[in-house]
């Protein structure tokens, strides 16, 4: 791109990280710990990542605490939650207590969106241009982005017609100052996490907070896990930190980096008793445990997971007053296997549906024709007229908040172009063609099938390891080999290919955006065997990479 040497530049670093959620503020900590110049540049005004921009109502994390938080007993030794699983506003709350601790916006440029990053050859770094001018060069570049960073709205015909009151509001860039839907008649398209999240909460607010109507726009229904909420005290917290420490080492051995993992039997090697009694045990507990801890096979066995399904259905219909709501909710054949999309958890989604004031529209039966000026118009020739209108429709997940970004590597071609016909990485944390480039919770990686701090922590390990080991043995350029993401990429689809997962059209393959390339978007192996598999690459001297000094290349194996 030139001779990048004459400019200058606002911040010339050895790390940038782009983002300042749960990975970005890990890094940078490790980071200082080595005494490297490292800044983070974040498009939002504070720290939280996903929880700075999730505040639409009822915004709430899905992984009990303390599994979601970090690991540092500096960190959560003196913290106390009131909830299992906290809202948005206390993740909030929790990450002012990170920062009290940790002095972390001093190193951080808020309100700072990067827009390119083009690697210069000739001296091996970094050259990162913002949205506000903001410029760097960098020896090293980390994308902490998360997989939900590029909210995506639908080919919605005549979308900017709508001229309701409330206006329309995606669920990911919900108004700071909150939402006029008091009184009105209020639309939700999308049924997916926020979806649930929106809905139950809007609907369960008192007749004069909440709104008049509620008309819930399904394609295809949630197969939604009952959360099983509860209050925390400081008491029972205090006395269980002293186990801390081991559910914290824990959570890495275990395939979704949480403390319980699958139970080991598989589901018809148990009687029909022994399975009834595992299902009611798990659905009493709530949460992820009725598909992670239950049998071994439920999310790869057909047969297994419909008899599961079976189980779903039964409890989900007793909480259905309407028969008409039966099919639509909880039907008789699954719309996909249990799991293969990602189930929310809910606390009274179901029972939402049982009030005269919320209103369920079929649009798998009856599709969305057009969005009128009054509101949305379906196949069936009915108008419904709203005042406002929500978009629940998610994200270009995992791969969309990389791509949005102009990232150009070795060749001048940039990512999002690597990527248009298929993803291909190394590991889920670099790809071929873009060296000192590497990226956490991304494509290929454990993201969204695995908590976010233990990915945070064991991929943001590996990296700040990887980087220490260059820089101590005069290493300048690390860059996976095109064999060695061809290879991985098999290995990513291979593991789909043994699970359920890779049977459904979501998000997790990509199918909710237009135009995009349908493929499994991540390592479906279980977090505990990625973790070790990188590691393995570590110790060998990091093989499927280059590794490269101003006097050529460099061999780690042999010379470790």
């Amino acid at each position: 791109m030139g001779d990048s040497s004459a400019m200058i530049y606002d911040h010339d670093l050895d790390v940038l990280i782009v983002g300042a959620g749960f990975s970005g503020i890990y890094q940078l900590h490790k980071y200082r710990l080595l005494h490297l110049r490292t800044k983070i540049f974040e498009a939002g005004s504070d720290l939280g990542g996903v929880w700075f921009w999730h505040n639409f109502p009822g915004a709430r994390v899905d992984i009990p605490v303390p599994m979601y938080e970090f690991s540092s007993e500096d960190l959560w030794k003196d913290w106390y939650w009131s909830e299992r699983y906290p809202s948005q506003k206390e993740l909030r709350s929790y990450f002012e207590h990170v920062e009290k601790k940790l002095d972390v916006k001093k190193d951080v440029c808020f309100n700072t969106r990067v827009t390119s990053a083009h690697f210069d050859t000739g001296k091996d770094r970094w050259i990162i241009m913002t949205e506000n001018g903001v410029t760097a060069r960098t020896k090293f570049f980390c994308l902490c982005l998360g997989f939900g960073s590029k909210p995506y709205i639908p080919d919605l015909p005549n979308l900017s017609s709508f001229r309701g009151s409330g206006g329309i509001i995606h669920s990911a860039r919900w108004p700071r100052g909150g939402a006029d839907i008091t009184g009105k008649r209020v639309g939700v398209i999308g049924t997916g996490a926020s979806g649930v999240q929106i809905i139950q909460t809007l609907a369960s607010l008192p007749p004069e907070e909440g709104p008049k109507r509620l008309s819930v726009f399904q394609r295809t229904p949630n197969l939604a896990i009952p959360m099983r909420q509860e209050k925390l005290d400081r008491a029972s917290q205090e006395k269980a930190k002293a186990n801390y420490p081991i559910l914290y080492r824990r959570r890495r051995q275990t395939a979704v980096g949480i403390s319980f993992d699958k139970y080991p039997k598989n589901f018809f090697d148990a009687s029909p008793e022994e399975r009834f009694l595992l299902l009611e045990e798990l659905w009493q507990t709530g949460g992820f445990s009725f598909l992670f801890a239950n049998y071994s096979d439920v999310l790869s066995n057909p047969a297994a997971n419909a008899e599961v399904y079976a189980f779903w259905r039964g409890k989900v219909r007793q909480r259905l007053k309407n028969p008409d709501l039966h099919e639509k909710l909880a039907p008789t054949i699954p719309p996909h296997a249990l799991g293969a999309k990602r189930s929310s958890l809910e606390q009274c989604y179901y029972d939402v549906y049982n009030q005269d004031t919320v209103e369920l529209v079929d649009i798998m039966a009856y599709p969305i024709l057009e969005i009128t000026p009054k509101g949305v118009k379906t196949a069936d020739g009915i108008e419904h007229e709203l005042d406002a209108l929500i978009l629940a429709t998610g994200y270009d997940s995992v791969t969309g908040g990389i791509t949005q970004i102009d990232i150009c590597g070795i060749d001048g071609k940039s990512i999002k172009e690597k990527w248009q016909d298929g993803v291909y990485t190394y590991l889920g944390l670099t790809s071929a063609g873009f060296p000192n480039l590497f990226f956490v919770y991304g494509p290929q990686g454990p993201t969204a099938v695995c908590s976010g701090p233990t990915c945070a922590e064991t991929e943001g390990d590996w990296i700040v390891s990887c980087v220490k080991t260059m820089l101590e043995n005069d290493v300048t350029r690390i860059e996976a080999t095109r064999e060695a993401e061809i290879a991985w990429r098999q290995q990513v689809m291979d593991e789909a290919s043994a699970r359920l997962i890779s049977t459904a059209r979501s998000w997790y393959v990509g199918a909710n955006v237009k135009n995009k390339k349908v493929e499994i978007l991540m390592y479906t192996g279980g977090a505990a065997k990625y973790t070790q598999i990188c590691q393995e690459v570590a110790d060998g001297g990091y093989e499927g990479f280059i590794l490269s000094s101003p006097k050529g290349k460099v061999d780690l194996a042999r010379s470790g």
